[in-house]
């Protein structure tokens, strides 16, 4: 990413909406948040703090660490909070067999947001003489603004160390010796929480220029009759692929709406095992000067939260909405590469 120039960010506006009573809305996240067809006089949903600087984070880094929480070992991070009764918990959520996929298609065409395009050759096809198998070759730089990915917790450093201590130098040309994407190979089976916000706002999508707040994903969570628990799975819907749809495609590595780094410390009070957007979570370009994604940071390398990064939440929206239900069965694999800083997933939210 490029660390281009402050923009301006103003507040965004929440539009009052209207609530039916919630159903099993402790368990199920089961609410019937309705549609709001015509936003009331809007305001805004909190006030912004002091610029943050540089060494606000590098306090918040330490604040907010969970180095050390589950040994000096560790390389699991907030993954060791998905427990097998989590997962047990999880799987009691699954009502109606609806099956949503949450991976963006892949493409092979360069464009404003597809800054590493998928590479797909075929070694065999149909007018190979005497071939019966067809034959295919993918090359994928994933870490990029149109793949949907796993950020391992070895894909971040803070001046030489990653999450929990390790020395960046473990970090080679080989791979990561440690931290990386295989202590995850078993894979996250978990709550998933959607975070409409765009729906939350009375529109299709969020401006490029808008921030999220600590006090709109608690207001999310009321109106939707959920409740975070320790070990979900947060998912930020921004609308990005709505936006792209009806406005064409934009480098969404010089402008994308986002987190307050404030959101860190929510995410850190909540115990989230995880954190997935359709952009990359932090606000672009970074609104804290020295600082290029100041919410990778706390979440990757102090928290060992893993990411996931450019997910389509659009389908997921829609089901949820229809279904008036925001919370649900969450699996997700990543590729058993040894030493990879992440890889590309396909994840599936069941109702």
């Amino acid at each position: 990413m490029i660390h281009l120039r402050k923009l301006a960010l103003p507040l965004f506006a929440i539009c009052s909406l209207s609530v039916c009573s919630a159903l099993s809305a402790q368990v199920l996240g089961h609410a019937t948040l309705n549609h709001p067809a015509q936003a009331a006089q809007s305001t805004p949903a909190s006030s912004p703090a002091a610029a943050i600087t540089k060494a606000d984070i590098e306090r918040m880094r330490k604040e907010l660490s969970n180095w050390g929480r589950w040994g000096a070992d560790d390389q699991l991070g907030a993954l060791n909070l998905i427990t097998p009764a989590k997962r047990i918990e999880a799987t009691r959520l699954v009502k109606t067999g609806i099956a949503v996929s949450l991976s963006h298609d892949e493409s092979t065409e360069p464009s404003p947001d597809n800054n590493h395009p998928l590479g797909h050759k075929m070694l065999t096809s149909g007018s190979t003489p005497g071939e019966i198998f067809a034959l295919d070759q993918y090359t994928e730089a994933f870490h990029g603004l149109g793949m949907t990915h796993l950020d391992a917790l070895a894909h971040m450093m803070d001046g030489d160390q990653l999450y929990n201590g390790y020395s960046r130098n473990t970090v080679t040309d080989t791979g990561a010796e440690k931290v990386s994407v295989l202590a995850m190979k078993q894979g996250i089976f978990t709550r998933g929480i959607l975070f409409d916000i765009p729906r939350l706002e009375g529109k299709p999508y969020l401006d490029l220029n808008e921030r999220i707040y600590p006090a709109d994903l608690d207001r999310w969570a009321k109106e939707a009759g959920i409740t975070v628990e320790p070990g979900d799975v947060i998912l930020i819907r921004t609308g990005r692929w709505e936006r792209r749809e009806k406005l064409g495609a934009w480098n969404v590595g010089q402008a994308s709406p986002g987190l307050d780094v404030s959101c860190a410390a929510w995410l850190h009070k909540h115990d989230a095992a995880a954190l997935g957007s359709d952009d990359e979570s932090d606000i672009i370009p970074s609104p804290i000067d020295g600082v290029l994604m100041p919410v990778h940071l706390l979440v990757l390398n102090a928290m060992g939260m893993p990411m996931i990064d450019n997910m389509d939440l659009e389908r997921l929206a829609q089901v949820a909405a229809q279904q008036h239900r925001w919370v649900f069965l969450l699996t997700l694999a990543p590729e058993a590469v040894p030493g990879g800083t992440g890889s590309p997933i396909n994840p599936t939210a069941i109702f």
